[in-house]
């Protein structure tokens, strides 16, 4: 039986592959025309299709630049903002802090020992007359006078609380310069002492007064540098520190002043230790102002930038 089914089996292939054979055969022509046809739109799908993803992908990748640049945009804006809001907030706690270190800087100055240099600073000039009028005698009498005021301000603002200011440190040189200034310049002009000498220290002094205004307008806020804060004595923002040798020098320049202007009381005027004096005073001048230039940031001190390291 099995040689029979396949006999049979293979018969039918055979009859299938002539029929097969036989329709192909006779339409060979249109058989071509077909495949070039599909091909060909095959060919023109492929094209339309690439094209469309490529058209996608384009749009795709414009959207997303677009989307890129809008939220870098948003960002920055709200970066601006906060920025603007950390600066507005930086500049709030910097007038609070101002305004509590200016409450904190205030101090009394209506102390005994300013007074005493005010009461130095309005002698001198009623002393500069007196001198150049020839009433020596009376001129000595208020020299001491002003010499005494000069050693009790000192000793009361160290030794009794609540009497030393910062402002002191400003207003106690500016009496003693004021008053050396007036009696050196009243002493040459009726020839008691020498020209050079009262040269030397009006120029001394006047750079010292000169360099303490400089001193007090770099001390106050960039914010606050107006004329009514600068001329406000309450508001302290430095503080002076003389030098030993300026001291030592202030301490001689008032004896030779006192020993020239007696000199016509007690008739010594040609005297070799008086003219030695003159000499002595001109060196401790020029060293006086040595000393405060090799030492200048020691005489004097910011009080607003101390707080601000103790902090």
């Amino acid at each position: 039986m099995l040689p029979i089914k396949l006999l049979q089996c293979s018969l039918r292939s055979k009859s299938c592959a002539n029929l097969f054979r036989a329709k192909c055969l006779f339409t060979p022509r249109q058989f071509l025309i077909d495949q070039r046809k599909v091909l060909g739109c095959t060919q023109q799908f492929l094209v339309y299709y690439s094209s469309t993803q490529d058209v996608k992908k384009n749009g795709l990748t414009v959207k997303t630049v677009k989307g890129t640049e809008i939220l870098q945009q948003a960002l920055e804006k709200k970066k601006h903002q906060l920025k603007a809001k950390k600066q507005q907030i930086q500049d709030n706690i910097r007038d609070k802090r101002t305004k509590v270190e200016e409450v904190i800087e205030r101090e009394n100055i209506f102390t005994i020992p300013n007074f005493l240099c005010i009461a130095r600073i309005a002698m001198s000039p009623y002393l500069g007359y007196v001198i150049i009028h020839g009433n020596y005698s009376f001129g000595m009498g208020l020299l001491i006078i002003a010499g005494l005021t000069d050693l009790a301000d000192g000793y009361i603002a160290r030794n009794y609380a609540g009497q030393k200011s910062n402002f002191g440190s400003f207003l106690d040189p500016l009496a003693d310069k004021t008053l050396v200034t007036t009696l050196v310049v009243a002493l040459t002009y009726t020839n008691l002492m020498p020209l050079w000498l009262t040269v030397m220290i009006v120029f001394r002094d006047l750079f010292l007064i000169i360099a303490a205004f400089v001193i007090r307008y770099n001390s106050l806020p960039p914010n606050h540098r107006t004329l009514k804060k600068y001329f406000d004595a309450t508001h302290v923002t430095a503080q002076l520190a003389p030098t030993f040798i300026s001291k030592v020098n202030t301490a001689v320049q008032l004896f030779t002043i006192a020993a020239s202007l007696g000199a016509p009381i007690f008739e010594y005027g040609d005297h070799i230790i008086l003219h030695n004096l003159w000499y002595l005073t001109g060196f401790t001048t020029a060293a006086a102002a040595l000393s405060y230039w090799l030492q200048r940031k020691q005489t004097y001190k910011y009080l607003r930038q101390t707080k601000k390291q103790n902090q």
